[in-house]
């Protein structure tokens, strides 16, 4: 039986990484946040805290957010993490060579029983894993936004990756409430893949103006069942992180993943969706 998880650490304290940090306090682990600066640090904390106290409000979180707040710590140095983490989850942006220098930093930090993931939602883990001494204790956690309201994780394998290893994140996985999918290293996994082909072809009828941005969200919400249409999810996840998941999609799968222009006209104007409060559709703080 594996082990309650009681330490771990998540790199990168943004929408993503906090809310991964959230679950796993809520589940009772102390955790530690790396973020980039003192200031940034400080951000993330605030954010966390605003999180929790929405969730104790809906009466989505029993215990004390107060309290819950006080199981993370908030760091700006990776020597911060401690050595004795069972799990570190690298969440900083989508470019590889950044995740890859964290990851390597990490490593060399924390002990060879840690495991390490990636929180990509596209990213080769195979390739981020080349750097690594140990790769047979690194695979990916790809969570989904908003973290602690998701009932997703998809867990990446690589070829290295030990199956004790995968055995030990599902058990996290399923400890946090969570459902596992299981899928090997290929562009766009499971999720991404489906997901993007059928929020660009949104995109393109759009474009076309087969009808508007309410009408076709509205269409797959009702006639197919999807709790949120592929235009407004696009707006959830960020109308940037999905042109980049694109690019990397249509270089390595082909032109049925080439970005619309719409999409790269509308995040060169900065319309990138909730976080800006407009892109598909308009958001209110």
């Amino acid at each position: 039986m594996t082990p309650a998880i009681t330490h771990v650490g998540v790199v990168g304290g943004g929408r993503m990484g906090g809310g991964i940090a959230q679950v796993f306090a809520t589940l009772g682990a102390r955790v530690v946040v790396v973020e980039g600066s003192a200031s940034s640090a400080d951000a993330a904390r605030a954010r966390i805290g605003d999180s929790l106290r929405r969730a104790a409000d809906r009466g989505k979180l029993s215990a004390d957010p107060a309290h819950v707040l006080d199981r993370i710590e908030f760091v700006s140095e990776i020597g911060a993490l401690p050595s004795a983490a069972e799990l570190v989850v690298e969440a900083v942006p989508e470019v590889p060579t950044l995740k890859a220098g964290v990851l390597t930093a990490v490593e060399a930090r924390v002990s060879p029983g840690t495991v390490l993931a990636t929180n990509t939602s596209s990213l080769p883990v195979g390739e981020l894993s080349a750097a690594l001494r140990r790769p047979e204790r690194f695979l990916g956690m790809h969570f989904f936004n908003p973290v602690p309201g998701s009932k997703l994780v998809e867990v990446i394998t690589t070829p290295a990756t030990a199956e004790p290893v995968v055995g030990q994140v599902l058990a996290w996985v399923r400890a946090l409430g969570k459902t596992d999918v299981v899928v090997r290293d290929s562009p766009g996994f499971a999720t991404s893949r489906l997901g993007v082909l059928l929020g660009l072809e949104a995109i393109r009828m759009l474009e076309e103006g087969v009808s508007d941005a309410t009408a076709i969200d509205t269409a797959m919400e009702l006639g197919y069942g999807h709790p949120m249409g592929p235009l407004r999810s696009t707006d959830l996840v960020g109308l940037d992180v999905r042109l980049a998941i694109a690019e990397h999609l249509h270089r390595t799968l082909g032109e049925r993943f080439e970005p619309p222009r719409m999409l790269r006209e509308k995040v060169a104007a900065g319309e990138l969706g909730r976080k800006s409060g407009r892109g598909f559709h308009t958001w209110t703080p």
